[in-house]
């Protein structure tokens, strides 16, 4: 499948931010595997901004996060796994203050126009035992209500583990956010487990056109 020509032209013109959870919960040794969820998702990771680069050619911005975050701006698939051995995982799971980060950025640069034309696609791959789940909600639905259309801000939330309460809320945030004020449905939800059954261009596609 052509990813330009069969439906990925909206892939193109966009920004790509990756949003990875370094909290403690990402030690957690996943049994099946015998490895730590940690482990287990630098290949993804490196797989998902290999393929955001294609749309992406200046660099993705990457976060990292747990009790505090960062930020790598212009980052190129060849510095994920270098940025990935300058950390291990510690601290808890505070998503609120970096997804502020991540959409107040967006909106800076549209203001400039200096956001690109189809607009931003946010992953956020984390194990979802969040400290605050009311603020990111309420930051998801304050994002949603800025936006000019719908395929402007695409946020795609992926779960680490199984940890059923995450999950849950996870799914009223892909279902039920208009219901809860939100202008538009800008969040979808996959495990990570979805991912690795799941081509990187439905993926994507997915978190636009949910």
């Amino acid at each position: 499948m052509d990813i330009l020509l069969e439906g990925g032209s909206v892939l193109r013109e966009r920004d790509y931010t990756l949003i990875i959870d370094s909290s403690n919960s990402m030690a957690t040794l996943e049994q099946s595997e015998g490895k730590s969820r940690w482990e287990l998702l630098q290949e993804s990771i490196l797989a998902i901004a290999s393929y955001c680069e294609q749309f992406d050619p200046d660099g993705i911005t990457l976060y990292l996060f747990s009790d505090q975050f960062q930020r790598y701006e212009k980052v190129t698939s060849d510095k994920v796994i270098y940025i990935f051995e300058q950390h291990q995982p510690s601290g808890t799971n505070r998503l609120s203050p970096v997804l502020k980060d991540a959409t107040d950025n967006y909106f800076g640069r549209r203001a400039t126009e200096q956001a690109k034309a189809n607009g931003e696609t946010i992953i956020i791959v984390t194990s979802g035992e969040i400290e605050n789940p009311t603020a990111l909600r309420q930051i998801m639905i304050d994002a949603a209500n800025q936006l000019n259309r719908d395929e402007e801000l695409a946020i795609e939330l992926i779960q680490v583990g199984s940890n059923s309460d995450v999950t849950e809320f996870f799914h009223i945030l892909d279902d039920d956010l208009q219901s809860q004020g939100a202008k538009f449905d800008i969040c979808n939800t996959i495990t990570l487990s979805d991912l690795g059954a799941m081509s990187l261009m439905d993926v994507l596609l997915k978190a636009i056109v949910d």
